[in-house]
């Protein structure tokens, strides 16, 4: 009789960004085989996984057979098309799971959800005219706020900071977009994340909350671990974990926060993947947040969480990334390019991390 070592042979990707390509990379270092599926021909992931299937989302008939080349199926962003997901689900099962994706792919219901099970966020309010904007700001007592799509925003885009009631027409009319929420503008001390991972018999794991710097509204610096009091990084990880729990997360999960000036934490978004400011993971740790990832979704435990060294992960946004002949002579840096054809201005065309020994 043949015995099987994994449960999962092949893994299936929706989507073909680093994030896919980063996955795949950790897949096949234990022995899973991966198929992209993935409207853009030749994306990043393609160049590493076993397979590409390049279709548009709504062919079915492309999904079918994507589902028949693979035993479950992960994606490596949230705004997956409902109808995709549907004729995936006749078949292989989608993981992380429905309802946290769902939760995830609107921040109304993020937001509520989150309220929901204790965690505190930001003040906010769906909104859907400008009255209703000068409305909430009054009744909030809000001198300033800020107006976000309800979906499909990432990176800054889809929001617009309203500085004071004269404002808001305009920032209305700038989204065009008649699902709309407004939030509370924070006056935060720090911005910090934690990857948190919960595998299929319920076992959570975080990594160590990262401190992150932004720029221009994209991720500037990840740096591991935060220096901020214990306390604060401690209740991070607890918030994390009750989010990972609650959802019914199977996979990795990034979860990031506003640090107040009074020490308060305060979530700003999930996403239910592999998540930016873990990418310092790969260098710095035993097992990345990648693997992590792809162990949760096919039947694999969880490896450690534990970091060897101290790292610093810095994205190449546009330009940055045709310049990295210094970086690579460095002995402490190490670099990931994601093999896109075309720098453009605001996208993200790879990292690289800066290891530094963790003091003792």
């Amino acid at each position: 009789m043949t015995r099987t070592i994994l449960p999962v042979k092949t893994l299936g990707i929706l989507g073909g960004g680093q994030l896919g390509r980063m996955s795949a990379m950790a897949a096949a270092r234990l022995g899973i085989k991966t198929v992209i599926f993935s409207p853009e021909r030749g994306a990043p992931a393609s160049h590493v996984a076993s397979k590409t299937v390049c279709a548009p989302y709504e062919d079915e008939s492309a999904l079918m057979a994507f589902c028949d080349e693979v035993d479950v199926v992960t994606y490596e962003f949230e705004n997956i098309p409902s109808s995709a997901l549907r004729i995936i689900h006749r078949t292989r099962d989608v993981l992380p799971g429905e309802q946290i994706l769902s939760i995830s792919q609107n921040r109304i219901r993020e937001k509520t959800w989150l309220n929901e099970i204790g965690v505190p966020t930001a003040r906010w309010k769906e909104v859907w005219t400008p009255f209703d904007v000068h409305q909430a700001m009054k009744f909030m007592m809000l001198p300033s706020c800020i107006l976000k799509t309800t979906e499909m925003g990432y990176d800054g885009k889809g929001q617009k900071t309203v500085n004071n009631p004269a404002e808001a027409d305009d920032a209305w009319t700038a989204l065009s977009n008649e699902n709309i929420i407004l939030e509370e503008k924070i006056d935060f001390a720090c911005e910090i994340s934690v990857i948190v991972a919960r595998d299929r018999k319920q076992k959570i794991g975080c990594y160590a909350p990262s401190l992150n710097v932004h720029r221009d509204h994209i991720l500037h610096t990840s740096t591991a671990p935060a220096a901020l009091p214990a306390k604060i990084l401690s209740q991070a990880q607890e918030i994390a974990r009750t989010i990972a729990d609650k959802s019914s997360l199977v996979g990795v999960m990034g979860v990031e926060f506003f640090v107040t000036k009074d020490d308060r934490l305060l979530v700003n978004e999930i996403a239910p993947r592999p998540h930016n400011s873990g990418h310092w993971t790969l260098d710095a740790c035993h097992c990345s947040q990648f693997e992590q990832h792809v162990r949760a979704v096919c039947g694999l435990p969880l490896g450690s969480f534990d970091a060897h060294c101290n790292a610093v992960m810095t994205n190449l946004i546009g330009d940055e990334a045709l310049n990295v002949g210094t970086l690579l002579t460095d002995p402490a840096v190490v670099v990931h390019l994601y093999g896109k054809a075309e720098a453009k201005a605001g996208r993200k065309m790879g990292h690289y991390t800066t290891l530094s020994a963790a003091a003792r």
